[in-house]
């Protein structure tokens, strides 16, 4: 930049007022260059849903986990590389990290100011990150992994458990075992080696990688190449019945807890995932990761199933008393095509993962015997508030009937109004071209209306969030 003259004096007091600047700032959040342009990331992604979660300024495109847990103890020691790139000129930045001591944070190859703040990491780097540059951040880590409560779906996050424990949770779950910008507009590829006792199970997403053992101990290994929304990352760890085979030609891996019957209901709803993805296949294009499955925990906290990628989650109450549940399976899956790899800017949209989901129980029910989807549509029609919106329902609702089941009403309108085979074709079309981003429902509503010609947005309005009950097409 261009300079005035100045005498020496007025150099020096002003050499040392900016020195003092720099003092005050590395105090606060560190001196790297904001009179330059550069200045610190947000601290939050700006998701009235979610407040505190996620954060701006980069883009993470991997995380490399190695972690350590033992159960008698409930402490795990870990280290996360994150690999990112810096989406401004950065001066510093925030990871999500709730309860966990943080021990060292390296930017690059030098060590890196760190500090906490509530459930963040603020990492403030030697040198500002110039917009487009892309870095690592290596986190070392360590203590006892928190829970964390929600009023709709109960525990999650990481829960410690009799033999082992269980890390999950929608929306929360991922900052309590590894630090992580937790919001699934920034996806990211996961490469995860956990070390466990021998004779322990410990289970994540994607394609398993060898296993090894030394001293008492066994390493795991996971990854999950195609990017993933941070929440549906998991692990489960305990005493497991583990099946591993292939379908498809890609790895099948299934997992039931011991202490569920080895004939029963949960494990033969999930000995059907195959057959169920191949079904859902026909409908909705493609499987879209390279590797299948499914857990069936036994911990009765967790009162839901989630679609962690490539692995959904089950928990034991979708098989009390020994009813067999594919309808469960078939929701958790569409998921994969419809929440996962085709996954949310913002959770005020949350309709166009679970809409879809329950619209697949509705198809998967017809094509085992059931009843027709159109039934299901009626049944549904008949019974509905349409007070209660699918698209901004609101925190409190954001898991609630309107965001599944009206979500599912408008589906089937959709199909009714277009016809079969543009309806599927609207479908694949959305699955494909959206495959491993993010979307609205405005994106959603522009590519149905140009795969079908003609105007839909009233027809959405009308089902997604109109005060009244539609008129049935």
């Amino acid at each position: 930049m261009a300079r005035t003259r100045r005498t020496r004096a007025a150099g020096r007091l002003t050499a040392t007022a900016t020195a003092l600047t720099c003092v005050v700032a590395l105090l606060t959040a560190g001196c790297t260059g904001d009179s330059d342009g550069f200045r610190p990331g947000a601290a939050d992604a700006g998701d009235p849903y979610v407040p505190g979660h996620g954060n701006g300024g980069y883009d993470v495109t991997h995380y490399g986990l190695d972690v350590r847990y033992d159960p008698p103890t409930d402490r795990l020691t870990g280290r996360a590389v994150i690999t990112a790139t810096a989406t401004q000129d950065l001066s510093r930045f925030n990871l999500d990290l709730v309860g966990l001591h943080v021990a060292t944070v390296r930017v690059g190859d030098a060590p890196a100011d760190h500090r906490r703040s509530d459930g963040e990491l603020v990492v403030t780097p030697r040198d500002g990150l110039p917009r487009g540059r892309q870095f690592t951040v290596s986190v070392d880590y360590a203590g006892v992994p928190t829970a964390v409560e929600d009023g709709s779906l109960g525990s999650g996050g990481f829960l410690h458990t009799a033999d082992g424990a269980v890390a999950l949770g929608q929306p929360d779950s991922a900052a309590t075992w590894f630090p992580v910008n937790d919001h699934p507009s920034d996806k990211a590829s996961f490469d995860l080696a956990v070390t466990v006792p021998d004779g322990v199970a410990a289970l994540s997403n994607g394609v398993p990688g060898p296993k090894s053992s030394a001293d008492g101990w066994t390493t795991w290994r996971w990854s999950e190449r195609t990017p993933m929304a941070s929440y549906l990352s998991t692990l489960v760890i305990g005493d497991y019945r583990v099946v591993t085979g292939t379908h498809a030609g890609r790895p099948m891996v299934t997992a039931v807890a011991a202490s569920l019957p080895a004939t029963g209901a949960a494990a033969s709803s999930l000995a059907r995932t195959g057959e169920i993805v191949d079904f859902l296949a026909s409908r909705f294009g493609p499987y879209p990761f390279e590797s299948y499955g499914g857990i069936v925990i036994a911990d009765e906290r967790i009162g839901y199933a989630l679609e962690t990628q490539s692995r959904p989650v089950y928990g034991p109450a979708f098989f009390a008393e020994d009813q067999p549940n594919p309808g469960v399976v078939a929701h958790e899956l569409a998921h994969q095509w419809f929440g996962d790899s085709v996954s949310l800017t913002r959770w005020g949209d949350i309709w166009l993962n679970e809409g879809f989901a329950s619209y697949a129980e509705w198809l998967w029910e017809e094509h085992d015997g059931g009843r027709t989807a159109q039934r299901n549509f009626e049944l549904q029609y008949a019974k509905t508030d349409w007070s209660q919106p699918s698209v901004e329902p609101g925190r409190e609702l954001m898991f609630g009937t309107a965001v599944y089941k009206r979500g599912a009403l408008a589906v089937h309108a959709l199909r009714r109004t277009v016809g079969d085979d543009t309806f599927f074709r609207i479908l694949r079309t959305w699955t494909t071209e959206r495959a491993t981003g993010n979307a609205t429902t405005a994106d959603l509503v522009t590519l149905a209306e140009r795969v079908a010609g003609r105007q839909l947005r009233p027809l959405f309005d009308a089902w997604l969030v109109g005060g009244s009950a539609p008129t049935l097409p």
